[in-house]
């Protein structure tokens, strides 16, 4: 595994996948079982998400680090992240947000409607939005606005498709580098 992830190990991980979870191929999976001290935050229905009940489950996992942890979101994750930090104020050292969905795509699974909108106001905490040119659920131009909105520093995948296990990506040390360095002291990393 690249140096990057490693730095992560100094604040709790949480892994926040999207909407049916992150599969053994997927690049959150593989930072789960690289990081022994990563968590995956666990939704209570994964195929049938339920805006609350996912803030909720979030919310839970943040209170349980000793620690402010840091959010490592894919997908409905990152949206879920959004919603939890328009809402709760428990303090979160950073996030990285991969690929989260624009809800108002029309190739966006039904499913997930129910957490639109998506929040825009500015994170309060550190954060990287990661997009994709050829996401089928997100323009990047989309993907530009919700990183400005958000007051994210906006990262461009190129053609990584959603970012997710169809992309090929592995244990993604592209990804690991984009962590170490929202994990840098505050300030440094934009």
């Amino acid at each position: 595994m690249g140096h990057g992830i490693l730095r992560a190990m100094s604040a709790p991980l949480l892994i926040v996948p999207g909407y049916s979870n992150s599969g053994p191929r997927h690049w959150q999976s593989h930072w789960e079982r690289l990081l022994p001290g990563a968590l995956r935050v666990r939704m209570p229905d994964w195929d049938a998400p339920e805006l609350e009940a996912w803030v909720a489950s979030l919310d839970a996992a943040i209170a349980a680090c000793g620690e402010p942890p840091v959010l490592v979101t894919h997908s409905l994750g990152g949206t879920t992240a959004a919603h939890w930090a328009a809402r709760h104020r428990r303090p979160v050292r950073g996030a990285l947000l991969v690929a989260p969905p624009d809800l108002e795509h029309p190739d966006v699974p039904a499913p997930i409607l129910g957490f639109a909108p998506t929040p825009r106001q500015r994170l309060p905490f550190p954060s990287i939005l990661v997009a994709s040119r050829d996401d089928p659920y997100a323009t990047f131009e989309r993907s530009e606005a919700l990183a400005r909105d958000w007051g994210s520093r906006l990262e461009d995948a190129g053609p990584a498709g959603h970012i997710n296990s169809d992309s090929g990506l592995g244990d993604w040390p592209r990804g690991q580098a984009l962590l170490d360095s929202l994990l840098q002291p505050s300030g440094s990393w934009k």
